[in-house]
């Protein structure tokens, strides 16, 4: 799943869009009503990229915790437990080898209501692999060759190309 422009905003509710860099904060659009604001620079600004969930191993990102909770749910969106402990199961479903002791029941109802959200507004997108092609193995191998030495002609004339400009000075006022 792609999320690279998607942004939670630690303080505010929902997720946000990137979508230009101001002077001393970004700004930024929020999903569900549109309307556009600026995070300041002090706000805890977090890309659902870089988020990943604690396990027993190597952390996992967010893209492969929704990509799994796509395959269970048939590309549905998810029933949303009641108690804590429904929430921790249905999570134990997708991430077996999560760690029950830095990943809260509040982390657990977050990504959830990420997940739903995102699929409420179609923008959960499967990044999917294109299988090569003898095409794409043509490029490679046009990319791997070595570029031909240009070669120049001696015109006779001794300068061919202007001087370069002569630098001015710029009086600074104090």
């Amino acid at each position: 799943m792609n999320l690279k422009d998607l942004l939670a905003i630690s303080g505010e509710s929902g997720l946000f869009r990137f979508l230009a860099q101001g002077r001393n904060a970004i700004i930024v659009e929020h999903l569900e009503t549109g309307k556009r604001q600026t995070a300041s620079s002090s706000a805890k600004v977090s890309s659902l990229e870089d988020i990943a969930i604690f396990t027993d191993g190597e952390e996992i990102k967010l893209s492969i915790v929704f990509d799994r909770i796509w395959d269970k749910e048939s590309g549905g969106s998810v029933p949303v437990p009641g108690s804590s402990e429904e929430f921790t199961g249905y999570f134990a479903e997708i991430v077996p080898e999560y760690d029950r002791d830095r990943v809260y029941v509040s982390d657990i109802r977050k990504v959830l209501n990420w997940y739903n959200l995102l699929h409420k507004l179609n923008l959960l997108v499967r990044e999917e692999e294109s299988p090569e092609t003898e095409t794409d193995h043509e490029v490679v191998k046009e990319a791997e060759k070595k570029p031909e030495k240009a070669s120049y002609k001696n015109t006779g004339s001794k300068a061919t190309t202007a001087p370069p400009p002569k630098a001015r000075k710029i009086r600074q006022k104090k």
